[in-house]
C-alpha cells in the first residue's frame, strides 16, 4: 500500500503555502481549507469578546513564528468581518460549519453578532504597499496607511496629493463631473490618465476649470506643493468616511507583516502606535488596526522600551489584544488539512501503531542532553501525524526560526516569507507520497522546502555535496546538520542524528547507526562537518557567523532587568539564602524577575513581577501559577518612576564610563563628575524606593494571596518564604523539632555502638523514610550514593538539611542497618564519621542495605566463634559478630605466624604455613562470607584446630618443647661421644627430631626416654674412657717413681717429674668427649711420658770429672754405689754425656709379611724384633718399655 491512499484529500493538491493579503485567488479554498485549532478558537474568542465590548484598546497584534498561520488568520478575520458572499456563500456560513463553531455555544453567538456589524476590511501587506517608500523616512508609516485608505475609498493611492484632490472634488459633488470632462477632452479613463498626471496635467486642468467655473493653471501641482502628511489629519478622514456609512459601521486595518516592517525602528513603531491611538480617539471604537509580526511585541520593539518607558506603556495599552499562535497550532493544521486519513484505513493504521507503540521511545526519542519534543501520545496522536513524527514539527520551527536569526534566508527582513510549515511539510509529503505503509518522513526532508529561500552562500557546501559525493545518504544527512545547524538545544549527536534519518518502522537500528556513522565519517573526512567531541556541525563561513552573530547582540530590556534584579535581591533581600525560623535551616532559592531566572536555578524561588509584564494584573493567574510552581511571587505595585529612574541610572552611568575616559576637556570631565555624583545619589534613592514597593508588593503562594502585616519588604519577604518552604517541602515535619548538626555525627556512631535498636523496636520516621529509599534503590538494581542521597532528601518534598540527612545516615549507619563503602572497601566506625563530612568522596561513598541474615544463621556463627576460639562472642548483630569473628582470627594468624617463623629450629611448625594463608585471607572477607559461607568450612576449621592448631600450641607453650630442646641439644652436645656408645638411641632421637607430627602422640616421651638412655651410656662411657686413661697414666707413674735413678733424684725434680702425671690426670678426669680421652692418653705415654723418662735418665747420667794435671784425681764421694761416682746435686752438675731413649713402640721391625700365620712367622718375627732391640742398645740407647 502506498501511503498516498491513506490520505483523505491528495497531498499533491494546490494548496496555498503562504496566504498573502493581497490575493483574491481561491478566497474559497482558502476559507474552505481553513483549519481552526483548540489555540486559536481560544485566540478568536479572546478577540472577539474586545471586539464585541470596546474597552479603548483598538490594535490587535498576532505574532507567531515563520508559518504559523498568523497571515491566514489575518486574511480569514478580515473576510469574516467584511463577509461579502464568495461564489453564493458566505464567509460566516462556511466557517460556521468547521469545528467548534458546528457545536454552537457562546463562541459562534459571537461570531455571528461581529460579523453582524457592518464594516469594511482593508486588508494589505505593509512591505508590498511600502514599496517605493523609505522606512527612513519619518512618515513611511502613516503614508502606507494613506495609500491604502485611499485606494479603498477609490482615489489614486500612488499618489496622496492626487488622492487628496479627487477626495475634494467629491466632496463638493464634482467627481463624475470631472471624470467626464476629462474622458472628453482626453479621451481617456480618468482612472487610467490620473497614473500619467504630468503628461496629461492640460487635460485635467482644463476639466477642473469646467467644472469648478474657475481659470486655474497647474493645479495638481498645486496640490502637490500644498499637500502634508499627518496622522491626525488621515484620522478624520477615515472618521468622516465611517460617517457616510450605515449606523455602526466599522473600518477595520488589517497589517500584514507590520512587524518585521517596523523592527528595531522606535519611530515607526511610535506612529504605529499614534495611528491605532488617533483612530481610537476619532472614531471611538469604530476603526481597528489588526496587525501580525513574527515575534512578540516585546521582541519587536527592541530598544524601544529602553529609550522611552512612556512609549513602550503606550504601545502595549493600545495594542493590548494579543493573539499569539504556536507550533501546536501548526501541527493540528497540518494534521487536519493534509495528513486526515480515510476511515477505511483507520484499523490498518491502527494495527500498525499497535505493533510499534512499544518501540516509539526507543526509535524518536533524543538522548545526550538534547531537548525534549513530542513522541507520539495515543493512537489517536500517530493517526493524525504519521508518516510524520510529532518532534519534527517543533524542531523543524526552531530549526527556521534560527536559521532566520542568523540570517540564511534571502530578503531584506532575513525571514523565510516565500514557504509555510504547510508548504513544507507538503512538499515531503508529496516527495514520500509513492513509499509503503510503515515508512516514514525523513528530517532531511524538510531542507527541499527551503531550499529556493536561503541565500546561495549558506548552502552552498550541499550543492557542492550533491555534485561531488556519491554517497547519497551522507548528502541527506548533511541537509538534517544543516537544517539543526543553530538549534542549541538539540545535540546532534549519532543516537540523534539516527533518529532524524529513521525512514522505516522496518528499519535495521544497528543498520542504521552503521550507515549513519559511514557517512559522517565521509562529511567530516571531506570537510563538510566538523566532529566536537560526541557533536557533529555543518561548517560555513565562520567569519561570517561570528560576525553575524556579533551584530545581533541585543542590549534591550536584560540590563534594566539585571539592574532592577540587584535592586531587589541585593538591595532589600540582601540574602542568597532564607534561614527559616522554625528549623534554623538555611535554604536557596532561584532569583526570578518577570519569570526570568537570573544565576543559578534553585528547587525553591522568588518571582517578582514588575510592570514589564504582560499579565502584572492577572491576579487569578498568579493564584493558579504558584499552585504549581513552587515559589513566591511578589507582584509589585505600578511605579513610572522607578522605570524612569532606572533607565536613567543605567544610561547615565554608561555614558559617564565611556566619555570619562574618552574626553580631554577639563570641563566636561567636571560635568561627567557631576553626574556621577548625582547618579550615586539616584541610586540610594532607587534602592530606597524599591524597599518601599517591596513592602507594599502582593504575595503569592501555593494558589492563595498571602497576608502580611507590616511595611518592611525584607521582613515580608522572609515570613512569605516560610510558607513557601511548608507547601513545597511537606515532609520537613518527620524531623519533628530535632536539632540536627554535623559535629554530632561521631557522636552518634560512638554512642550507638554495635547494638542493634532492638529486633522490635521502630525506626524513626526519617530514618525509615531513608532506609526503605535505601532499599527501594537496592531492589531495583540502582546504586545509592552519599551525594544521591543528600540530593533526594535535599529536594522535595523533604527540604532536609545536609545535617540533618547526615546525622540520620550516621545513625542507620550505626545501627547495622545501612553499609557504607568506599569503592569496594567497607568503611569501618573509625572512618565512617570522618568520611561522611567530607564532600570530595560523597559521590564515591556507596549505600547498601545491611544484608538480612536468619536467626539460625547469627546463631550457627556465635556457636562456632564460641567453640572454636573457647570464648564467648560479645556482640550480638550480624556485622558485629563477623568483625569479632575476622579480628579473632587475624590474631590467630599473628600468633601462628610468629610460631611459623621458628620453623628453622622447629621443622614440624611448617604444618602451620598453609593455616596462616588461610587465615590471613579472611582479613579480605566481607562481613557477609563469615555469616553465610563459614559455616560451610566448619569441620575444617576444627580439625584444623584439634588436629594441628591446639597440639602444635600446646606443644610449644608446654614441656614437651623442653623434651625438644633437650634432644636436639643432646645429639648437638655429645655428637663425638655418640658413636663410641653401642644401641640404637641416636637413630630414634633422629628420627623423631624431624618427625612432622611429633606434636601428637607418644612420640615426644618415646624421644625423652631414648635422650635420657643415651645419656646414660654417654656418661657411662666416658667415664669408663676417663677410668681407662687414668690407669694408664697412673701405671706409667709407678713405672717412673719405681726407677733407681728416680730415687736418687732430689725432691724437687721428682715433683717435677711427678706433677706431670698429676696435671694430665686432672685434665683427664675434666674432659667428657671419649674420642679426647683415648688421644690424650695416647698422647701422654708416647710424648709427654717419653720426654719425663728422657729427663730422669738425663738427670741420672754421672757428670764427667774434670781434669786436672796439678790435683791427683779425687776420691769417690761417701756413699757411691758400684764404684761409679753419681752427682746428684744439680749445682754441681756440669756436662754428661746425653743418653737416648725410645719408646718400644717406636722401633721398627723389619719384616715383609704383614701378619703372623705360624709357629714359623712368630718365630722370625721375634727374631727380627729381637735384632732391632739389640740394635737400638748398641746405638746407644735406651728402651722405654
Amino acid at each position: 500500500m502506498k501511503l498516498e491512499q491513506l490520505f483523505n484529500k491528495k497531498v499533491d493538491r494546490p494548496i496555498e503555502g503562504v496566504i498573502k493579503a493581497d490575493d483574491d485567488v481561491a478566497l474559497y479554498v482558502e476559507l474552505d481549507e481553513y483549519v481552526i485549532t483548540d489555540e486559536v478558537a481560544k485566540r478568536l474568542d479572546i478577540f472577539l469578546d474586545a471586539y464585541l465590548n470596546y474597552q479603548g484598546a483598538n490594535g490587535v497584534w498576532v505574532s507567531g513564528f515563520f508559518g504559523s498561520g498568523k497571515s491566514h488568520l489575518l486574511k480569514m478575520l478580515a473576510l469574516l468581518l467584511e463577509n461579502n458572499p464568495i461564489e453564493d456563500i458566505t464567509p460566516l456560513e462556511i466557517f460556521l460549519e468547521k469545528r467548534p463553531l458546528n457545536e454552537g455555544g457562546i463562541f459562534a453567538n459571537d461570531l455571528k453578532r461581529a460579523v453582524s456589524i457592518p464594516s469594511d476590511s482593508i486588508l494589505f501587506n505593509i512591505d508590498q504597499k511600502a514599496d517605493v517608500i523609505s522606512k527612513t523616512e519619518l512618515d513611511a508609516l502613516i503614508a502606507v496607511f494613506v495609500k491604502v485608505f485611499d485606494e479603498h475609498c477609490g482615489f489614486y493611492g500612488k499618489q496622496a496629493y492626487i488622492a487628496q484632490f479627487e477626495r475634494e472634488l467629491k466632496d463638493d459633488h464634482l467627481l463624475d463631473e470631472f471624470k467626464s470632462k476629462f474622458k472628453y477632452i482626453s479621451g481617456m479613463e480618468w482612472e487610467k490618465g490620473r497614473a500619467r498626471a504630468k503628461r496629461m496635467a492640460d487635460a485635467v486642468d482644463k476639466a477642473y476649470n469646467e467644472v469648478s467655473g474657475q481659470n486655474v493653471s497647474g493645479i495638481l501641482d498645486k496640490y502637490r506643493a500644498d499637500y502634508r502628511l499627518s496622522i491626525e489629519d488621515f484620522a478624520e478622514q477615515v472618521q468622516s468616511y465611517i460617517v457616510e456609512q450605515e449606523e455602526g459601521f466599522r473600518l477595520n486595518f488589517f497589517v500584514d507583516e507590520v512587524g518585521q516592517y517596523v523592527a528595531g525602528n522606535i519611530k515607526l513603531m511610535t506612529n504605529l502606535q499614534t495611528v491605532a491611538e488617533s483612530l481610537a480617539t476619532k472614531c471611538k471604537g469604530q476603526a481597528w488596526v489588526i496587525v501580525t509580526a513574527q515575534e512578540d511585541m516585546s521582541s519587536v520593539l527592541g530598544e524601544v522600551n529602553q529609550q522611552s518607558e512612556n512609549d513602550f506603556t503606550k504601545i502595549q495599552a493600545r495594542f493590548k489584544n494579543r493573539m499569539k499562535l504556536t507550533s501546536q497550532d501548526v501541527a493540528e493544521v497540518i494534521q487536519r488539512r493534509l495528513l486526515e486519513k480515510k476511515d477505511e484505513f483507520i484499523p490498518v493504521l491502527s494495527d500498525l501503531y499497535h505493533e510499534q507503540e512499544n518501540s516509539f521511545k526507543t526509535l524518536f526519542n533524543f538522548a545526550d542532553g538534547s531537548q525534549s519534543y513530542k513522541n507520539f501520545k495515543d493512537r489517536e496522536h500517530f493517526l493524525q501525524s504519521y508518516p510524520f513524527i510529532p518532534y519534527q514539527f517543533g524542531l523543524f520551527q526552531s530549526a527556521i526560526q534560527n536559521l532566520s536569526t542568523y540570517g540564511a534566508f534571502e530578503g531584506k527582513h532575513s525571514s523565510v516569507g516565500e514557504r509555510s510549515m504547510l508548504g513544507v511539510f507538503q512538499q515531503v509529503a508529496v516527495a514520500i507520497k509513492d513509499h509503503k505503509l510503515g515508512e516514514l518522513a525523513t528530517f532531511d526532508l524538510m531542507f527541499e522546502g527551503i531550499r529556493t529561500a536561503l541565500k546561495t552562500a549558506n548552502q552552498q557546501a550541499i550543492l557542492r555535496a550533491e555534485l561531488n559525493l556519491d554517497n547519497k545518504f551522507a548528502v541527506r544527512l548533511l541537509k538534517a546538520l544543516f537544517l539543526v545547524k543553530y538549534v542549541k538545544e538539540f545535540k546532534p549527536t549519532i543516537r540523534n542524528l539516527c533518529v532524524l534519518m529513521h525512514d522505516s518502522f522496518s528499519r535495521n537500528l544497528p543498520s542504521l547507526k552503521l550507515e549513519v556513522e559511514e557517512a559522517l565519517n565521509l562529511l567530516e573526512k571531506e570537510t563538510y562537518i566538523q566532529r566536537n567531541g560526541d557533536l557533529f556541525e555543518y561548517l560555513t563561513d565562520e567569519e561570517q557567523d561570528v560576525e553575524k552573530a556579533i551584530k545581533d547582540t541585543e542590549i534591550d530590556s536584560d540590563v534594566i532587568a539585571a539592574q532592577l534584579d540587584k535592586l531587589i535581591y541585593d538591595g532589600v533581600l540582601k540574602n542568597r539564602k532564607i534561614r527559616w525560623e522554625e528549623n534554623s535551616q538555611d535554604y536557596p532559592f532561584s532569583r526570578k524577575l518577570d519569570d526570568k531566572l537570573s544565576g543559578r536555578e534553585n528547587e525553591l524561588a522568588i518571582n517578582v513581577i514588575t510592570s514589564f509584564h504582560d499579565y502584572r494584573d492577572a491576579y487569578e493567574k498568579h493564584k493558579s501559577d504558584t499552585l504549581f510552581n513552587h515559589e513566591l511571587r511578589l507582584v509589585l505595585p505600578e511605579s513610572a518612576r522607578l522605570v524612569g529612574d532606572l533607565v536613567l541610572y543605567k544610561q547615565t552611568e554608561k555614558y559617564v564610563a565611556h566619555e570619562t575616559k574618552a574626553t580631554q576637556q577639563d570641563n566636561i570631565k567636571r560635568i561627567l563628575t557631576e553626574k556621577g555624583l548625582q547618579n550615586v545619589e539616584r541610586y540610594n534613592q532607587l534602592k530606597a524606593l524599591t524597599s518601599k514597593l517591596v513592602g507594599s508588593a502582593t504575595y503569592f503562594v501555593a494558589g492563595k494571596e498571602v497576608e502580611l502585616s507590616g511595611e518592611d519588604g525584607q521582613s515580608k519577604m522572609v515570613r512569605a518564604f516560610g510558607e513557601l518552604i511548608k507547601y513545597t517541602y511537606p515532609n520537613l515535619k518527620m524531623l519533628r523539632d530535632i536539632t540536627y548538626r554535623e559535629n554530632d555525627i561521631a557522636d552518634i556512631i560512638k554512642k550507638a555502638g554495635q547494638g542493634l535498636l532492638g529486633e522490635d523496636a521502630q525506626l524513626p520516621e526519617p530514618q525509615q523514610e531513608m532506609f526503605s529509599h535505601i532499599q527501594s534503590n537496592s531492589r531495583g538494581g540502582i546504586r545509592t550514593t552519599v551525594k544521591s542521597l543528600l540530593e533526594k532528601f535535599e529536594s522535595k518534598p523533604y527540604g532536609w538539611s545536609f545535617a540533618a540527612i547526615l546525622c540520620n545516615l550516621a545513625h542507620l549507619c550505626a545501627n547495622g542497618k545501612v553499609e557504607v563503602r568506599e569503592a569496594t572497601n567497607l568503611l569501618d566506625d573509625a572512618n565512617l564519621s570522618r568520611t561522611l563530612r567530607n564532600i570530595s568522596v560523597h559521590s564515591n561513598l556507596i549505600l547498601d542495605p545491611q544484608v538480612e541474615f536468619t536467626p539460625s544463621q547469627i546463631r550457627a556463627v556465635k556457636n562456632f566463634y564460641n567453640d572454636y576460639f573457647e570464648m564467648v562472642a560479645h556482640a550480638s548483630e550480624p556485622k558485629a559478630i563477623a568483625k569479632e569473628l575476622q579480628e579473632s582470627f587475624s590474631t590467630q594468624a599473628t600468633e601462628l605466624d610468629k610460631l611459623q617463623s621458628q620453623a628453622d629450629q622447629y621443622p614440624f611448625l611448617r604444618v602451620l604455613s598453609d593455616i596462616v594463608i588461610k587465615l590471613n585471607d579472611f582479613k579480605t572477607r566481607p562481613y557477609t562470607w563469615f555469616m553465610t559461607e563459614l559455616a560451610k568450612q566448619e569441620d575444617t576449621w576444627f580439625d584444623y584446630k584439634d588436629q594441628t592448631i591446639d597440639p602444635v600450641v600446646k606443644f610449644m607453650k608446654g614441656a614437651k618443647k623442653a623434651i625438644y630442646d633437650d634432644a636436639k641439644q643432646v645429639i648437638t652436645e655429645q655428637k663425638a661421644n655418640i658413636e663410641y656408645v653401642e644401641g640404637d638411641e641416636y637413630k630414634s632421637i633422629q628420627d623423631a627430631l624431624v618427625n612432622a607430627t611429633i606434636y601428637k602422640g607418644t612420640v615426644i616421651q618415646q624421644l625423652k626416654t631414648d635422650t635420657e638412655m643415651l645419656v646414660r651410656k654417654i656418661n657411662a662411657q666416658v667415664k669408663t674412657e676417663q677410668k681407662s686413661a687414668i690407669e694408664s697414666i697412673e701405671i706409667l707413674q709407678d713405672k717412673l717413681v719405681n726407677f733407681e735413678d728416680f730415687k736418687l733424684l732430689d725432691l724437687a725434680r721428682q715433683e717435677q717429674l711427678t706433677s706431670e702425671f698429676s696435671r694430665v690426670m686432672t685434665k683427664l678426669k675434666q674432659q667428657s668427649l671419649i674420642a679426647m680421652l683415648r688421644d690424650e692418653a695416647r698422647r701422654f705415654e708416647e710424648q709427654a711420658y717419653t720426654q719425663l723418662v728422657q729427663k730422669l735418665m738425663d738427670w741420672s747420667q754421672p757428670s764427667p770429672e774434670p781434669k786436672d794435671n796439678s790435683k791427683p784425681d779425687a776420691e769417690p764421694q761417701k756413699g757411691s754405689t758400684s764404684g761409679k761416682t753419681k752427682i746428684i746435686s744439680g749445682v754441681q752438675e756440669s756436662v754428661k754425656s746425653q743418653v737416648k731413649s725410645v719408646s718400644a713402640r717406636q722401633i721398627k721391625v723389619e719384616y715383609a709379611k704383614p701378619w703372623l700365620s705360624t709357629a714359623s712367622d712368630v718365630e722370625e718375627y721375634v727374631e727380627e724384633y729381637k735384632k732391632a732391640l739389640l740394635q737400638t742398645i748398641n746405638d746407644g740407647k735406651n728402651i722405654q718399655l
